[in-house]
């Protein structure tokens, strides 16, 4: 039996993947969490084969709850299941140690068939993103300038993007306000930009969003 834990903060999504992981009859559901700190909480107590997790959770967001994953129980299989299309994050959590990356909009048949691969050992690739890695090999020095962040450079600069204030992000990511205003300068500098308009407009012109 495939034990998985699933981290999300909608009721409806958690309860629709369960739905159609327990249909395959050799998979079963042993935790729900509605954000990364109580997923976490359980993974110091208790085991599973695999831990599927969205991005944007409250308390502690997916990228933020796989690098502790990945510390704490490196051994254990990710699988980022998440609302942004493949060329927002997959490349970059699957680089930071997730087994695979999906849309919610992917076929149960998809769902079921990652689960399985991932929990074999292998990672899964869909298309969309072998399609990104391909290019990124081709063309290695082709990086957008918010591909040159680091993760949390990234994470800070969406939440800048999404117009919140320092404090909020602050707050948010239980970080002082001179360390955020600190982000923001590099972010700034690395990407070539003056000001948080222009961060919201590069923001936009890239579809990008938190």
């Amino acid at each position: 039996m495939i034990r998985i834990l699933i981290a999300d903060d909608h009721a409806i999504v958690r309860q629709g993947v369960a739905r159609i992981l327990e249909r395959t009859g050799d998979m079963k559901v042993v935790a729900e969490c509605d954000n990364g700190v109580d997923a976490l909480n359980w993974l110091r107590d208790n085991d599973c084969d695999i831990a599927l997790i969205d991005i944007s959770m409250p308390g502690m967001n997916g990228i933020d709850l796989l690098k502790q994953i990945r510390e704490k129980k490196p051994k254990l299989p990710v699988l980022v299941v998440s609302i942004y299309s493949e060329d927002q994050y997959a490349v970059r959590l699957i680089r930071a140690g997730a087994s695979g990356y999906l849309t919610k909009g992917s076929a149960p048949a998809i769902v079921v068939e990652s689960v399985r691969q991932v929990v074999s050992g292998k990672k899964y690739i869909s298309p969309a993103v072998a399609e990104i890695l391909a290019g990124e090999i081709g063309d290695p020095g082709g990086k957008l300038p918010h591909e040159t962040l680091s993760d949390r450079e990234y994470q800070i600069f969406l939440l800048l993007a999404s117009a919140k204030t320092v404090t909020e992000i602050a707050n948010m990511l239980a970080l002082s306000g001179k360390t955020v205003s600190t982000y923001r300068s590099r972010i700034l500098k690395k990407m070539n930009l003056r000001n948080n308009a222009e961060l919201m407009h590069y923001a936009i012109e890239k579809q990008l969003s938190m």
